[in-house]
């Protein structure tokens, strides 16, 4: 009883900073439409990282060192693979020609979004893994707890890692999302106007409500992050089962996506080795999740094999970087 009364502190104090602090980003930092400069995106970087590495210490001094290390394991494997949902994001802005003043206002949405799909999915997934264990059982002189979700999420973790290493960049690049859920959706609902007014996302033409293609945008932003989620979300599961670890540490990598997307896209070939170590990552956690019925990895084991595969790929792009243009 004394720990769910400090995790319903520790819910919260995390709901109050989180409001807070979307309210300081939007109507005071970015209450004027702007391009965000590297310079910026690298310092609001820094501030949303610092703020989810200093909840972590929190998490440590409050609940103890297992429940720290599923902390920073989630938020890392979180912060990990929304690289790869920002790559898709640049692609969408480059698709939509949207304004680089306007992409702040879009992402901040989206993350509202994501704040409350992530909330469904991870409470929901909890309660869904508690009631799909098998009965224990022995083979080959082994005990065997199999969760079948667990499994299942495993398997397909497994696949998407394969999948994201062979994934074709030139393919990607030719998307069109004028044909994805989002896109027909606001189509269907409202009568759009396939042009930019401000920041506007209903405007009246002749007297008419239409739609501006800026709601287009998130729209489309919403649904790839929706479709991400289903990689993210199972993976962190491999972590942890406490629901208010899995989702402060979630929400806090996802809340500095923003300025970390700027950062990617204004930085684009320093991470050209970051897609391979998302890979590693998704192979690693699905194996994990696979064996997890006969052996289960301690926490820091997880952190150290996440932040390793990461400072690998972000040292060796890096180099990459650094190497083809000292030869240009």
């Amino acid at each position: 009883m004394e720990y769910l009364k400090d995790e319903g502190y520790a819910l919260i104090g995390f709901a109050i900073i989180v409001l807070a602090l979307l309210a300081i980003d939007l109507l005071v930092f970015n209450k004027e439409a702007h391009k965000v400069s590297t310079k910026e995106a690298l310092n609001w970087s820094i501030v949303w990282i610092g703020i989810g590495l200093l909840f972590g210490l929190y998490v440590y001094w409050d609940f103890g060192l297992e429940k720290a290390s599923q902390y920073y394991s989630a938020f890392l494997i979180e912060k990990a693979l929304s690289v790869d949902n920002l790559f898709v994001f640049i692609l969408v802005f480059k698709f939509f020609k949207v304004p680089d003043k306007y992409q702040h206002k879009v992402l901040f949405y989206g993350i509202l979004g994501a704040i409350i799909m992530r909330a469904i999915f991870i409470f929901f997934g909890v309660t869904l893994i508690e009631l799909t264990f098998i009965e224990p059982f022995y083979l080959f002189g082994i005990e065997l707890h199999i969760n079948i979700i667990l499994t299942m999420f495993g398997i397909f973790l497994f696949y998407a890692g394969i999948k994201t290493w062979k994934q074709d960049e030139e393919v990607e690049d030719k998307k069109d999302f004028s044909k994805s859920l989002g896109t027909k959706l606001i189509h269907k609902l409202f009568r759009v106007d396939p042009k930019y007014h401000g920041e506007k996302f209903f405007v009246r033409i002749n007297g008419k409500r239409f739609a501006t293609q800026l709601l287009v945008v998130v729209a489309v932003i919403e649904f790839t992050d929706l479709l991400f989620a289903v990689d993210s979300i199972p993976a962190i599961f491999a972590i942890s089962n406490d629901p208010v670890i899995l989702y402060t540490s979630n929400i806090f990598a996802i809340l500095g996506l923003r300025a970390l997307y700027f950062l990617l896209a204004n930085s684009f070939e320093m991470f050209h080795y970051l897609q391979h170590g998302i890979s590693f990552i998704l192979i690693f956690i699905g194996f994990k999740m696979i064996i997890s019925a006969a052996y289960h990895f301690p926490s820091y084991i997880s952190l150290s094999v996440v932040f390793g595969i990461l400072l690998i790929s972000i040292i060796a792009s890096w180099n990459r970087y650094k190497s083809l243009h000292s030869n240009s």
